[in-house]
């Protein structure tokens, strides 16, 4: 269980947007997407990097890919890989739908892409939400995204199960970024399925390693 955030990254959005578009000369293909609007104190420049998460990719076998291909295919985008689990910074500026299109045209099956602006990842690890957190050896810090503002806001901190031992612990949500951690047990993988039932819509899961990486990612190319 070593990338179990490759396992959860299946969660199916609902009421999401369809792009088409035309892959291989071919027509009728479609992605739905859904776009993350956060708001941020941070100060956008000039050149303000995208992040792209997609759903339900090299999970179980099904919808495969190399993710170091797909950023070879977008490198006019200045894309840059993050990961096993279809994670893209997109560098170049552009409109969120534009890089919602131009990833889905380069995939070779359809898929489910979520946009959010890297200020907002940048923010969320500037102000650590694990500060003053004791983390064990086997728990993994990890975000999940929701792909629009809640429709339910349950409070925090929560536990899962809610008695004994727990696997799970919600800790706080910042706007929308829901913060946690977890132990390495395969229960897991259904709690964390449980969230978008949970804030009423649906949720991407990376875990906070990955987080780091992409907010570092966006400050190299703000110091560009």
């Amino acid at each position: 269980m070593e990338e179990l955030e490759t396992e959860i990254d299946g969660i199916l959005i609902n009421g999401a947007d369809i792009i088409k578009f035309r892959r291989n000369g071919r027509a009728g293909a479609e992605a739905a997407s859904v776009e993350c609007r956060f708001s941020s104190g941070l100060v956008e420049g000039n050149r303000v990097a995208l992040v792209v998460f997609l759903r339900g990719v090299n999970v179980g076998g099904h919808r495969t890919f190399r993710p170091t291909q797909l950023a070879e295919a977008l490198k006019h985008l200045g894309a840059v890989n993050i990961g096993a689990a279809g994670t893209l910074v997109i560098r170049k500026p552009m409109t969120q739908a534009r890089a919602r299109a131009e990833v889905a045209r380069k995939l070779p099956f359809v898929a489910e892409i979520v946009v959010c602006k890297g200020g907002d990842i940048a923010g969320l690890i500037s102000k650590n939400p694990f500060k003053g957190q004791t983390v064990r050896r086997g728990v993994v810090r990890f975000v999940s995204v929701l792909s629009q503002r809640p429709r339910l806001s349950p409070s925090t901190p929560m536990r899962f199960p809610s008695s004994g031992q727990w696997l799970m612990k919600i800790i706080t949500r910042r706007n929308r970024f829901v913060i946690g951690m977890y132990r390495r047990h395969m229960k897991v993988i259904g709690f964390l399925g449980a969230l978008d039932r949970l804030y009423g819509v649906s949720v991407t899961t990376r875990n906070w390693n990955t987080i780091a990486t992409i907010a570092g990612v966006v400050r190299n190319d703000r110091s560009d």
